[in-house]
């Protein structure tokens, strides 16, 4: 199958369900990743879109924890950088419509200890599929690059987002684990 194929049939498949119903398949994804995080000091999330597993409060929960909340910030047409999240009024809308951080860019890489990534599908062997713009690839590729033993790659996803096999390219970035 295709990668432009598999993205339909997901987001076909993601239409399905009610705002409320992703909601309330986001809480077991989220228990069981809660433990995977208990160690972890700096954390790359995400602040999740309508359609993908909610993390908004987990990242809330992280920080109140007192763990540094790292998120993503698109700044170009193939770029991001990270910027720290202290708590929603950190928020404002960017591109794409996401609500991105604010404040200074973090560059302090080799100190993430753990990344959770979006994506559309993920399969067994930890092979991801996004929305096809190349931001998350691009970017852990330079952060794998430099500091690939220095922390954990987790792809998030409902479970209906598992599929057999995810077509590959060359660039494409494998996750360590898949919840």
């Amino acid at each position: 199958m295709r990668k432009e194929d598999l993205r339909r049939q997901i987001q076909q498949i993601k239409r399905q369900f009610t705002p409320q119903q992703l909601e309330e398949l986001s809480l077991p994804v989220i228990s069981r990743l809660r433990p995977l995080l208990a160690d972890a000091q700096t954390i790359m999330a995400y602040y999740s879109l309508p359609d993908e597993v909610n993390t908004h409060g987990l990242i809330d929960e992280l920080v109140a924890e007192g763990k540094t909340v790292l998120l993503p910030k698109v700044t170009g047409t193939d770029t991001m950088e990270l910027r720290r999240y202290t708590g929603r009024a950190d928020l404002q809308e960017g591109t794409y419509h996401i609500l991105e951080p604010v404040g200074e860019p973090f560059t302090d890489y080799a100190a993430i200890d753990l990344i959770l990534v979006p994506g559309l599908a993920f399969d067994a062997v930890g092979h991801r599929l996004g929305r096809g713009r190349g931001y998350y690839d691009r970017f852990l590729l330079s952060l794998f690059t430099i500091h690939y033993s220095l922390f954990t790659s987790i792809g998030v996803c409902f479970d209906f987002q598992k599929v057999d096999e995810v077509p590959v390219d060359a660039h494409d970035i494998v996750m360590d684990k898949v919840i």
